[in-house]
């Protein structure tokens, strides 16, 4: 037979692959790479909060054991410590422009009691505007109450 009377129909191509549905590969990294954005968000937020009470602890003691500052300025010490950890460790907006009362009540929501509003955390408030500086053992209670507020902070889930 010649090869220009056979019968013979031209090679038809199949239609092209569409994009949609895609794959279970694609859902599957679709559902894998938000969760591992969010895993190493939370993973980061951890580290960074831990890493800045076990700091902030270092500096407590340092601040504890210094002979050679006067207590006014262990006062403003412990004072700037506490502000500079709970604004890391909690939303800026929450507490960072708290002052006076505000401050206290906001500091003892992490502890049990109300030792800052009505104890030895009071000194944070008024100290600024007393005639005489505070005394060692008032000094001594507030960095313990400190101490127990970084505790606090560090069991404290977010």
């Amino acid at each position: 037979m010649e090869s220009d009377k056979l019968p013979l129909r031209d090679i038809h191509l199949p239609e092209a692959i569409g994009w949609w549905p895609p794959a279970l590969g694609w859902w599957l990294l679709a559902i894998l790479i938000p969760l591992l954005v969010a895993l190493a968000y939370w993973l980061y937020k951890r580290i960074t909060r831990k890493t800045a009470i076990k700091a902030a602890k270092k500096l407590l003691l340092q601040i504890k054991q210094d002979q050679q500052r006067d207590n006014s300025q262990k006062l403003k010490d412990l004072s700037a410590l506490i502000r500079r950890i709970a604004i890391s460790t909690t939303a800026r907006t929450e507490c960072a422009g708290l002052i006076g009362e505000n401050w206290l009540e906001f500091l003892d929501r992490s502890v049990k009691g109300s030792p800052f509003t009505e104890g030895a955390g009071r000194l944070l408030a008024d100290a600024p505007y007393r005639n005489s500086q505070p005394t060692e053992q008032e000094i001594s209670q507030l960095t313990n109450l400190c101490e127990d507020w970084l505790n606090a902070q560090t069991k404290r889930q977010r």
